[in-house]
């Protein structure tokens, strides 16, 4: 297995990479960070077979230290790599401010440059990767990323600022990100009978998904996200960016908030409770029934649900109320069965068994008082 070398493996992609190439197999990788001394990185140098070079400083106290972690380390690392006589690949994270005239824009520019004398004097594969907003888990707050600090102080009920909410963001997804980076290092890593080739990626050409969100569709977004633990309103997961910013919202919980209450409706028969619903799939409910009681007895004109029991013994019975079929099944959680509920048919559920009865419930749409499309009727 080969040797990996991930300079600022400790930063917010850093750490995703590791673990993706852990869950990939690799287990010889070196990480090298701020904490390490210089000597450790020219060790790493000298026999790894490829370079993930991650580090750099984006925020410092002294616009100098944009040269010296940007353009400076880079500088460090080709050198001794030519030094050594070596051409290992290597993929570097530029960003879209290379095309800028700031100072951080002209240090990574110049790590680029850097690089790419690198790999035309030694025949190295380089690829630079210029990234816009990365977003996702581990990213620090209150730092330099707009998704981690709404999502961090939002989870929170801490407030955000937004100066202009017309502002568009382009934002790429870090599990996006260093799944890339791999297809790219075994694209690099093919055997081949010639010469390594260049890859040199100027215009930060990827093949990850970018989005495009404007500051207050953001905002909006992770307060619908943070208002769900309340109304278990969960808006529309359809979109690849809805789903991967509710899987960073969460992933900035507060660890002692990770679990909320829900509201149980109690009566004679036991109790039930909604877990979640959406608009676009309905709602899911569960209930506990006690023996010898029974539910439903009800009949809808379009509403379709479906009956899982997960603990105990139950009967459940249908009648087509217009040809009068009639049918039942016994169910058990010995052995999980659905059971879907078509509109037109009356049906009930009876707990049979001596333990109360734990049922599972999904409704194609969620439950509307003021038309709540449900008539009562015998099973």
């Amino acid at each position: 297995m080969m040797k990996i070398l991930i300079t600022g493996a400790n930063g917010f992609i850093g750490k995703n990479l590791f673990f993706h190439l852990k869950n990939l197999g690799y287990n010889n990788i070196v990480g090298i960070s701020s904490q390490n001394a210089e000597q450790d990185l020219e060790n790493a140098l000298s026999d790894v077979d490829f370079i993930f070079h991650l580090a750099g400083v984006n925020r410092p106290k002294d616009s100098q230290e944009y040269w010296n972690g940007n353009y400076g380390l880079t500088e460090k690392i080709a050198s001794y790599l030519r030094l050594l006589g070596k051409n290992t690949p290597v993929i570097f994270t530029s960003s879209i401010q290379a095309e800028l005239e700031n100072e951080y824009g002209r240090s990574k520019k110049a790590a680029e440059e850097v690089l790419k004398s690198y790999a035309f004097n030694t025949g190295a594969a380089v690829v630079i990767y210029r990234l816009p907003n990365v977003f996702g888990k581990w990213c620090r707050p209150n730092y330099n990323s707009v998704v981690a600090t709404f999502c961090y102080n939002i989870a929170r009920d801490l407030p955000i600022e937004i100066h202009d909410p017309a502002k568009e963001l382009s934002l790429v997804y870090v599990d996006d990100v260093v799944g890339d980076f791999v297809k790219t290092m075994h694209k690099i890593m093919q055997p081949c009978d010639q010469k390594s080739p260049v890859f040199y990626t100027p215009n930060g050409e990827f093949n990850i998904s970018i989005y495009k969100v404007t500051l207050q569709q953001l905002a909006d977004k992770l307060y619908a996200f943070k208002q769900s633990r309340d109304t278990l309103l969960m808006p529309s997961l359809d979109s690849k960016l809805n789903r991967k910013l509710y899987a960073t919202f969460v992933s900035y919980l507060p660890v002692d908030q990770a679990s909320y209450p829900l509201m149980m409706k109690l009566d004679h028969r036991g109790w039930l409770a909604e877990i979640i619903k959406s608009h676009s799939f309905g709602q899911i409910f569960v209930s506990r029934t006690k023996p010898g009681v029974t539910r439903g007895n009800h009949w809808h004109q379009t509403k379709v649900e479906k009956f899982i029991v997960i603990h105990g013994k139950a009967l459940v019975k249908l009648r087509n109320i217009s040809s009068g079929q009639f049918m039942e099944y016994k169910v058990s959680s010995d052995k999980l069965q659905v059971i879907d509920i078509p509109p037109g048919y009356t049906h009930s559920i009876t707990n049979i068994g001596q333990d109360d009865l734990i049922t599972v419930f999904w409704a194609d749409e969620i439950f509307d008082p003021e038309n709540p499309d449900t008539y009562y009727m015998e099973a």
